[in-house]
Parts: structure tokens; sequence; C-alpha cells
């Protein structure tokens, strides 16, 4: 299947080594920033180039487009990339709403239940006919290490993927194989975002070392050295309410520990074993502050989330909700109210089998 131009939505550290990887490929890409935020792409913007170093190719990778004119961005993709924190996925719906069309699919990496946000959000906008996706998890385990620097350590296997409406899976990873290889399937949107492993890992890893983390602005191995045997049984105990929530909709989702082990994280066994034994976790630093995203997106836009769902099903989630009650005191801003809810996905009400109808179709009843 032919694909060609992609374009991708974002300036971070995934965003650029996506765009830098996919163009070393030979695609052409065009990347964009919300206007506001255009200073993440001045460092490129003027040569077009990214460096890329690491496992996702070397070399200097020149960007077809770089631009903060969203009419220019959408104008001729079949597929847009969404690569941007949970927090940015509203802000992004809503500049591109009106500009999307017929026939155009928004991956959106990693989703975490993003994909019902935009759905809701299109809906109101009066926009149809656009297919939206997620994945369970970044692509790449990466870094911009200099300005116009992307550097990736480890590449992401078996990548998970959910579409909305689920009908049109094999449409899409028949796309997205071509960008992605490898990429592997969930029934629906609602099991690719529960599946996401950030929010079971970050809050609860971040708060057990929140001292650390201030004392040493970050200068640590997050997953070598803060994520010890006592540390992943909390994790764990999350995993436990995350997967509980799943298997009330009808999911079977795998433990973490052998999620990190599928995506290529590390060797099989504990959660403890998978990490402390994976090359590219063990590279990366621990946050530099506690206001960080691994607290501000993963608490309101993973934890908070996950608990709205549950608590819509009748399946309680108490370390869950002690990690969102603490972690919102840390981060000063409430987490039951600044991120996602039911109403926010745009299934509230639903019970079982609606919500079932609802993200096989896209319709609501």
């Amino acid at each position: 299947m032919s694909l060609k131009t992609v374009t991708v939505l974002g300036g971070g550290n995934t965003a650029f080594s996506v765009a830098a990887n996919l163009s070393l490929k030979g695609f052409e890409i065009t990347l964009y920033e919300i206007p506001e935020f255009r200073e993440s792409l001045d460092p490129v913007v003027d040569g077009g180039i990214i460096h890329l170093l690491g496992a996702g190719g070397q070399g200097a990778a020149r960007i077809h487009c770089i631009t903060t004119d969203i009419e220019q961005a959408l104008d001729s993709p079949d597929i847009i990339l969404l690569i941007v924190p949970a927090y940015a996925h509203k802000p992004f719906a809503e500049v591109c709403a009106t500009h999307l069309r017929p026939g155009q699919t928004v991956v959106i990496m990693p989703g975490t239940l993003g994909t019902l946000e935009w759905a809701r959000l299109l809906r109101e906008a009066g926009t149809g006919g656009v297919v939206l996706a997620e994945v369970d998890t970044a692509p790449f385990v990466c870094r911009k290490t200099a300005p116009d620097t992307a550097t990736i350590w480890g590449i992401v296997t078996g990548m998970g993927l959910g579409v909305f409406p689920a009908g049109e899976f094999e449409h899409v990873r028949g796309r997205l194989d071509i960008l992605f290889p490898g990429l592997t399937g969930y029934p629906d949107v609602m099991a690719c975002g529960l599946a996401a492993m950030n929010p079971v890992v970050h809050p609860a890893g971040v708060l057990l070392n929140a001292g650390r983390v201030e004392y040493s602005h970050g200068e640590f191995y997050f997953y070598e050295e803060g994520v010890t045997p006592s540390v992943a049984r909390v994790i764990m105990q999350v995993d436990t309410e995350r997967r509980a929530i799943a298997s009330r909709l009808g999911y079977n989702l795998c433990p973490a520990n052998v999620a990190f082990h599928r995506a290529g994280f590390g060797p099989d066994g504990d959660l403890w074993a998978t990490i402390n034994g994976s090359y590219m976790l063990t590279r990366l630093k621990a946050p530099g502050s506690l206001d960080g995203r691994w607290l501000t997106e993963d608490i309101p836009y993973g934890l908070a989330a996950w608990h709205s769902v549950g608590a819509q099903y009748d399946v309680p989630a108490p370390t869950m909700r002690a990690i969102v009650d603490m972690g919102s005191i840390v981060i000063g801003d409430d987490g039951w109210t600044s991120g996602r809810n039911v109403c926010d996905l745009g299934i509230a009400g639903m019970d079982p089998s609606a919500l079932k109808a609802y993200l096989q179709t896209g319709k609501t009843a």
C-alpha cells in the first residue's frame, strides 16, 4: 500500500524523533506545532534539518515542511500523527477540527483514551468521516539531546493499536505498518487506552521518589535506581486495579511486566527484573522536578481518567485514588478536575453494551 506524505503534530522529544526517523526512511514529513509553542521548532526551522542519533537511524534528516500553519499541515496527508502530551490533545483537536477532511486518519501516540475525547470534540464541531486511532506507548525511547538533535535509545516492538471506529482497524493497521512495522491490535480504543504503561509506572514511581527528585533535581537513573522492588510492588497494585477495570469491560489485558517484555523493553520476569535488565529504560534520568509531565500528565489524564471509567462500572480502584489524591497535593492542582473523565470521553451513562456498540461503530445511540 502506497503511503508517502505524513504530518507529525507536535514539537517535543518523540515528535522530533519520529519526524527524523521517517524522513531518513524516505517519507515526506510535515512537522507542525501550535503557533504559541513555535519556539520548539525554532532550532530547526531555518535549515530544515533534525540530526538523528542512536538506534532509530543516524544522519541529518531533512524535514519537507516545518510550519505553524494548520491549513498547510493538514492539506495533503492521509496519515496524521499526533505526538504531544495528553494535556495537549484537546487544544490540538480544537485547532484541527475544521481543517480535517473525510478519509484522513489521526493517530495519537500514545493515546491514553485521547481518541474518545477527540471523537467527542469532532462530533461537536460537526466534523465527520475522520478515522481516529491510538497506540499504547510511544514508538521510541528517546530524547532531544540538543536543540536540533534527537537520540533514540530503543525502538518499541509490537506497539499496540486501537482504532475508532473499530471496524476500520485493518485499514489503519495496513497503512501504519508501513511506518511502524510489527503493530499488534486491541479490540478497540478503550482496551488500548487502558493498556498504556506510563500512568501505571510514572505517578507511583515519582511520588515514592519525591524527596530524591527534589534534592537531586532528577540526577539519578529513574528506572534503574528509583524502581526498587518495593516501589515495583506499589506499581503492580496500580496495575492490578487497571486490569480489573479492563476485565469489567470484557478485556483481558496482560500485566505490566509482561507488556514491558513484549514491547521489547527488557527481559522476561517480574517488573523489577524486566526494568532492571532493560538497556533503554535504565538510560533514562528521573524528571528534574515534581511538576513535570510524569505527574501532571499521567495523574489527571491517566489514573484519574481510568478511575472515572472504573467508577462508572462499579470497579473500585483505591490505590489509584490514593495516588491521585496525594499527587494532586504535590503538583498543586486537582487531578480529578484538570484531566479527563467519562464526560470528557463522551461515554457518560453508557452501560457496557452501549459502550461496546459505540466503540465498534463510532455512532451514539
